[in-house]
């Protein structure tokens, strides 16, 4: 609350200082460029407040946190940063006495061959505001975006923040996402997860029973797990191996519990593969 106080404190100061200026037009004739740079901080901190508070009823209503940012709040801050950007523009022109209609009109030319050059940008704004608030991802996601797996950590007007399961940020122009192709992960009741791995021959006894062994390894996380949602498939035979794709779902999206799951499988079968191929290569000795 104290936020919205400054800035409307310093809303009404410059505002009173701006109508004094007006009442004396001898003094706003002196002091222009005072008189125009308090009709822009005006603006701004008027702007500010009124975004700030939309912010804070939005945040008070969802019980988040002050700092707490979503797709709401991020798009409102970003909308907030284009008006002002607009106005900091129009302000300098102002500096020089230039009528905007005249200008804009002089400079259709350039401002078309502007678009042109800068249609990339333009286009990744425009889906920034689209996918800002829209329902399909959210701050805070779990996506993989083309290539890129990870979480959403940012919302701005041109890029996407991820972050990876390298614990890697990866910026993603907007357009690029709007157009991609997007698999959300949060916004499933489950996910399912895979492993795939390779073993020879001689280290597996049976598809049942190396299932069975999977499911021990990973039964500490069972109340993760869905129990019927276990499956270890063969994905392909070759001559001295086999390749398997062992599948599970999880009832949430948890990057760390995911990565601790794995890592005691694959650890698991590491140590089943050393012991099966010291007891083969004891037998091929033993066979000599």
């Amino acid at each position: 609350m104290w936020g919205i106080l400054w800035r409307f404190i310093v809303f009404v100061a410059c505002a009173l200082v701006y109508f004094y200026l007006t009442e004396h037009r001898e003094l706003e004739v002196e002091y222009r460029l005072i008189y125009q740079f308090l009709n822009f901080i005006i603006f701004v901190f008027g702007t500010n407040v009124i975004f700030y508070f939309t912010a804070w009823i939005y945040r008070k209503r969802k019980r988040m946190g002050i700092h707490e940012v979503d797709n709401i709040t991020s798009g409102l801050g970003n909308i907030y940063a284009f008006i002002v950007s607009i106005a900091f523009l129009m302000f300098i022109l102002s500096l020089w006495n230039i009528d905007f209609k005249t200008l804009f009109t002089s400079l259709s030319i350039v401002a078309a061959g502007i678009a042109i050059i800068s249609k990339d940008y333009i286009s990744s704004v425009i889906a920034g505001f689209i996918l800002t608030f829209s329902k399909e991802i959210s701050i805070g996601d779990y996506v993989q975006i083309g290539d890129k797996k990870g979480k959403i950590i940012g919302l701005t007007l041109s890029k996407i923040s991820l972050l990876t399961d390298d614990e890697d940020v990866v910026f993603l122009p907007n357009d690029k996402v709007f157009n991609g192709e997007i698999i959300n992960y949060t916004k499933v009741e489950e996910k399912k997860v895979s492993i795939s791995f390779e073993m020879p021959l001689y280290a597996v006894k049976s598809v049942e029973a190396l299932e069975k062994d999977l499911i021990d390894t990973v039964s500490p996380f069972q109340h993760h797990i869905k129990p019927d949602s276990y499956d270890l498939k063969v994905f392909d035979i070759r001559k001295d191996s086999i390749v398997f794709k062992f599948q599970y779902a999880i009832d949430q999206i948890d990057r760390s519990m995911e990565a601790e799951i794995k890592r005691k499988t694959v650890r698991h079968l590491v140590r089943k593969l050393v012991t099966a191929g010291a007891k083969a290569s004891r037998e091929k000795e033993g066979i000599k």
